[in-house]
């Protein structure tokens, strides 16, 4: 049977410059993820959109939960199948598409884990686990696009 679970959050909007939207161009397009006991994390729309490079938009969070949830999965599954990990450095890629009338989505993922071992593992047994990951990883398995891996391994 199984068991419903509610994750929350708090998003405040930090964009307005005194006077609301009453133009598209007089309100920025920034917000604080602001969850209570938590680090505030400060948020803006993509650049393609005039969003601040500076900050993370909700592309980047999505691709970067994705690649969180993979590593961590990982970690656990390598540890139960006695595989040392003794680092894990991820640079995912999200693949987007944008239509003629502004509208985007998602249409695919490439998470690029690289991977420090313990030498003589097995890096056979450690590639495997990938594909087990989207079985347990409630991110990949919300989604509705491919989210796929390419991982290069090291030994120590």
């Amino acid at each position: 049977m199984s068991r419903a679970h509610d994750f929350t959050s708090r998003i405040v909007w930090t964009g307005n410059r005194g006077s609301g939207t009453s133009s598209y161009k007089a309100y920025d397009r920034t917000w604080d993820i602001a969850v209570p006991g938590k680090p505030v994390v400060s948020c803006s729309n993509d650049p393609m959109l005039g969003g601040d490079p500076s900050l993370m938009n909700p592309e980047d969070l999505l691709i970067s939960a994705l690649s969180a949830c993979h590593m961590l999965w990982y970690l656990h599954l390598a540890s139960t199948a006695g595989l040392t990990v003794l680092g894990y450095e991820d640079n995912p890629v999200g693949h987007g598409e944008s239509e003629p009338d502004g509208t985007g989505r998602f249409i695919g993922a490439t998470l690029r884990p690289t991977i420090m071992l313990k030498t003589g593992d097995d890096q056979g047994a450690a590639d495997a686990i990938h594909s087990e990951i989207h079985k347990y990883c409630f991110l990949a398995r919300s989604v509705n696009f491919p989210v796929k891996h390419e991982a290069v391994y090291a030994f120590a």
